[in-house]
């Protein structure tokens, strides 16, 4: 059964499953559809059209499915998705989507949401990723698996950050993210690939080495950016990293994050 606090407030259609807890002074509203085997710890706020998975964690003052900070929305049904096994800390916020953008927000699995952090409106964010304290999702971000993104940076709307990607702290980050990059600085820029990440990944030696070649001849190789990327489009054979970059870079409709001496 579930376990629900006497001064918490669940409105009359709400869906709480077995094993949740829902501590004192918790708001769920009509809406609602929480998992199984949760924890809200207290003061949590779960409305609009939200639904959170299995075993997720979350502390007091977090507010989940709150409208979209965004001047067209006038209260449309739009919802928000979040997935199995997060953990959402201290006044982190999570909006629904816009009829404009899909109409949907999505949060995958097993992600860390760290105190005051923030996921936009249509925004799609991948797995396992980790938000540092206050960073920040600009509305229709898309978020790849294994992402950490460092504390007080914010990325702008729109963005996209590939898989396994190192975002540093305080970083505003304006253009898209190629899979595997490590970016740092005020207005972020791409530093190189994130060598820690790919280890913990179990990327052997000779991969590590395949794909550092590539992203010299890519990003530090004689000729601009456009003649560079053109003739290592051949080297997506030689490993699935290197393929998963190249598509990337192909699917990406606005900037991309490069080095700072890159043309």
């Amino acid at each position: 059964m579930s376990k629900i606090d006497p001064t918490a407030r669940v409105e009359d259609g709400a869906v709480i499953g077995e094993g949740t807890e829902i501590g004192p002074f918790c708001i769920i509203g009509r809406n609602a559809r929480i998992g199984a085997n949760c924890k809200l710890i207290g003061q949590v706020t779960v409305i609009g059209h939200t639904t959170v998975g299995d075993s997720c964690v979350i502390s007091p003052f977090a507010v989940l499915g709150g409208a979209p900070q965004d001047l067209s929305y006038k209260g449309e049904p739009t919802t928000l998705e979040i997935g199995s096994g997060n953990v959402i800390r201290e006044g982190a916020t999570m909006n629904v989507g816009t009829i404009k953008g899909g109409g949907l927000t999505r949060v995958g699995n097993g992600g860390y949401f760290m105190n005051n952090s923030h996921v936009g409106h249509d925004c799609m964010v991948g797995d396992n990723v980790i938000f540092a304290t206050s960073a920040t999702l600009g509305g229709h971000c898309e978020i790849g698996d294994a992402v950490y993104i460092g504390g007080l940076s914010a990325v702008h709307q729109f963005t996209r950050i590939g898989p396994y990607v190192m975002v540093g702290g305080v970083c505003g980050v304006r253009d898209d993210v190629i899979p595997y990059g490590l970016v740092n600085g005020q207005y972020a820029v791409l530093e190189s690939l994130n060598l820690i990440g790919m280890k913990r990944r179990k990327f052997t030696k000779q991969r590590l080495a395949t794909v550092r070649a590539f992203y010299q001849k890519l990003f530090h190789g004689p000729g601009t950016f456009a003649e560079r990327l053109e003739a290592t489009r051949p080297l997506a054979g030689e490993d699935p990293a290197i393929a998963e970059i190249l598509d990337f870079i192909g699917k990406g409709k606005r900037p991309l994050c490069l080095p700072a001496i890159a043309k």
